[in-house]
C-alpha cells in the first residue's frame, strides 16, 4: 500500500521521466527525421494531455529538441513562437483589460437583462445573451466570471422573495395579515431549522403568526414518510424548490460563455490557433478574417444558443409558453425580486463615466475596422493601400486600437470654481501592470509551441508521411471524414484543454483537406470541400 501511495504522489514525476525513455526506441531504431520529429510530437502531446508539466513549459520542448535532432535551427524554431496571432491577442487583451477595469461588462450585462424582462425564462435568456456577447470579445473564462456575481445576486434575491411569499400565503390562510412584502439581505434565518422558535418577530411577522405557522407545519408533517421535524421538512422542500433555479442559472452562464466564443475569431484561443495555422499552411489564400468568420459562425452560434436555452428551460423549470408570453399580469414574488436586484445593481454603477465611454468608442472602432478591412463583397479600407494590401491583417487594426488604451488619459482635467483646468497626474486607460495581469501568457507560449511543432513536421516531412498514410481516408465521403474527425477531437478534449487538443490535431488532420497532386502539378491541392465553403469566407 505504501508503494502505491508513493506512486500516486509522484505520478507526474514518473510520467515526465518514463515518457521520453519509453518512446526513445522510436528515433534510435528508425533513425529518420520523420521518426525524430514524431518522437518530439508524441512527448509534447502526452505532456499536454496529462498536464504532467504546465502547458507552457511543455510547449518549450521543441525549442531545444528540434536543434538537438538537427531538424531546425534554434533561430528558426524561436521565430515560430511569435506570430501574427500574438499581435492580435495583445490588441484584444488591451480591450478586455479596459472593459474589466472600468466595469463596462457589468453595465452591458445588466442592461441586456433589463431589456428582456424579469420572467424566469426571459431572465435566463438575458443572462445567456449578455454572457455570449461578452464572450465574443473576451475569453470564455473571463466572461463567465464577470456575469456569475450578477447571477448569484439575482438568484439569492429570488429565494428571499419567494420564501417571504410562502410565509405570507401561509399566514393569510390562517387569518393573519402581513403588512408588506419586504426584501432582506440576510437569508440565514430562512436556512436555520430553529428560526421559528425565536421569540423575536421575524421579517415583520408577529409571534402569533409564527406559532400558527409552526402548528400548520406540524400537522402537515405527520404524514411525512421520513418523519422529519417540521422545520427540517420545510427547509428540505424549499431547497428542492430553489435548487433548479441555481442550477439552471449557473449552467446557462457556462454554456453561453462557450457558445459566444465560437462567434468571433477573437472569441477564444482555439479560433485564433486555427486561423493562424490555416494562413500558414495556405499563405496564398487570405480568406480567413474577422468578417468571414463572423458571417459563417454567427448563425451556428445563434441556433446553438436558442436550443440550449430551450433545453435548460425544459429540463429544470419546465417550458411553459403560456406563462412566458403573458401580458398585463401582476409580477410574481420571484419577478419582483429579480427586477429590484437588477435595477439596484445598475443604479450602483451610476451614470456612464468618461473611461467607459472611451472604452466603448474604441471597442466599436476596433470592431468596425475588423469588419471593413476586407469584407469581400465590397472593397475594404485595406484597398487604400494597394501596394501593401496583403501586409495588413486583423492584428494591425487590433494593435493600433490597443496602443490607444495606453495613450488616452483615464480622466478629464478637473476644473476649479473659476472654471480653470487644474493640473493632475496623467494616468492612461490601462497600465502595463494591469495588462500583464490579464494577458494569458501560458496560452501565448502554448500556441507558439504548436506553431513550432507544425513547422518541424513540415521541415522533417512528417506531415507528408502522415498525408500518405491518410490517403485512404481521403476517399471516404466528406460527411464521414468530418464525423470521424469530430469524434476523435471531441473525445480527446474531454480530458485535455481545448488549446492543447487543437494544437495536437491540426498538423495531423489538416492533410485530409488536401489531395495528392497530379504528376505535372506542384504542391497539394485544396480539397473541393473547402472550395464549396469559399463563397462564405
Amino acid at each position: 500500500m505504501k508503494i502505491l501511495s508513493y506512486l500516486l504522489v509522484y505520478r507526474r514525476f514518473l510520467l515526465i521521466v518514463l515518457t521520453p525513455l519509453l518512446l526513445l526506441p522510436l528515433p534510435l531504431i528508425i533513425k529518420t527525421k520523420e521518426a525524430e520529429c514524431a518522437y518530439t510530437l508524441f512527448v509534447v502531446a502526452i505532456f499536454w494531455l496529462t498536464e504532467a508539466l504546465p502547458l507552457a513549459v511543455s510547449a518549450l520542448l521543441p525549442a531545444f529538441m528540434f536543434p538537438l535532432f538537427g531538424i531546425m535551427g534554434s533561430k528558426q524554431v524561436a521565430s515560430a513562437y511569435f506570430k501574427d496571432f500574438h499581435v492580435l491577442l495583445i490588441g484584444v487583451i488591451c480591450l478586455a483589460t479596459s472593459i474589466e477595469k472600468w466595469n463596462l461588462h457589468k453595465r452591458v450585462a445588466l442592461k441586456m437583462v433589463m431589456l428582456v424582462g424579469v420572467n424566469p425564462a426571459w431572465l435566463m435568456l438575458g443572462f445567456m445573451v449578455s454572457c455570449a456577447f461578452l464572450s465574443m470579445w473576451l475569453s470564455n473564462t473571463s466572461a463567465a466570471a464577470m456575469v456569475m456575481p450578477i447571477v448569484e445576486a439575482v438568484a439569492q434575491q429570488i429565494i428571499r422573495a419567494e420564501a417571504e411569499a410562502d410565509e405570507l400565503e401561509m399566514s393569510c390562510s390562517n387569518g393573519s395579515i402581513n403588512p408588506a412584502l419586504e426584501l432582506h439581505e440576510n437569508i440565514g434565518e430562512y436556512e436555520n431549522p430553529d428560526w421559528k422558535e425565536k421569540e423575536k418577530p421575524v421579517n415583520g411577522y408577529n409571534n402569533n403568526v409564527d406559532s400558527t405557522t409552526c402548528t400548520v407545519e406540524k400537522e402537515n408533517g405527520k404524514g411525512n414518510e421520513q418523519n422529519l421535524p417540521p422545520a427540517e421538512a420545510e427547509r428540505k422542500s424549499r431547497n428542492d424548490k430553489y435548487s433548479g433555479i441555481f442550477k439552471v442559472m449557473c449552467l446557462c452562464v457556462a454554456y453561453s460563455a462557450t457558445i459566444g466564443g465560437l462567434t468571433t475569431i477573437t472569441g477564444t484561443s482555439t479560433n485564433l490557433i486555427f486561423a493562424e495555422h490555416f494562413n500558414s499552411r495556405y499563405p496564398n489564400c487570405q480568406c480567413i478574417n474577422f468578417g468571414s468568420w463572423f458571417v459563417l459562425s454567427f448563425p451556428i452560434a445563434l441556433v446553438i444558443l436558442l436550443l440550449s436555452w430551450v433545453w435548460l428551460q425544459w429540463l429544470f423549470l419546465g417550458f411553459d409558453l403560456k406563462n412566458m408570453f403573458k401580458c398585463g399580469k401582476k409580477k410574481t414574488a420571484r419577478e419582483e425580486a429579480s427586477s429590484q436586484v437588477i435595477q439596484e445593481e445598475y443604479k450602483k454603477l451610476g451614470p456612464i463615466s468618461y473611461p467607459e465611454t472611451v472604452t466603448l468608442v474604441l471597442f466599436i472602432l476596433m470592431t468596425l475596422l475588423w469588419f471593413t478591412r476586407d469584407p469581400g463583397f465590397i472593397p475594404g479600407w485595406s484597398s487604400l493601400f494597394p501596394k501593401y494590401k496583403s501586409y495588413i491583417t486583423d492584428s494591425t487594426a487590433a494593435l493600433v486600437i490597443g496602443l490607444l488604451f495606453f495613450i488616452i488619459p483615464a480622466k478629464t482635467l478637473p476644473r476649479t470654481s473659476n472654471g480653470e483646468n487644474t493640473v493632475s497626474g496623467y494616468i492612461p486607460l490601462i497600465t502595463w501592470k494591469e495588462f500583464q495581469s490579464c494577458m494569458p501568457w501560458e496560452i501565448a507560449i502554448l500556441v507558439g509551441g504548436g506553431f513550432a511543432l507544425a513547422d518541424g513536421c513540415e521541415v522533417s516531412k512528417l506531415s507528408e508521411w502522415v498525408a500518405s498514410k491518410l490517403t485512404p481516408l481521403g476517399s471516404l465521403p466528406l460527411w464521414l471524414i468530418i464525423l470521424i474527425s469530430c469524434l476523435i477531437v471531441t473525445s480527446v478534449t474531454e480530458v485535455a484543454s481545448n488549446p492543447a487538443t487543437i494544437t495536437i490535431f491540426l498538423p495531423i488532420l489538416s492533410p485530409l483537406a488536401a489531395v495528392q497532386p497530379s504528376p505535372g502539378e506542384q504542391g497539394p491541392i485544396i480539397h473541393d470541400s473547402y472550395l464549396r465553403l469559399k463563397p462564405f469566407m
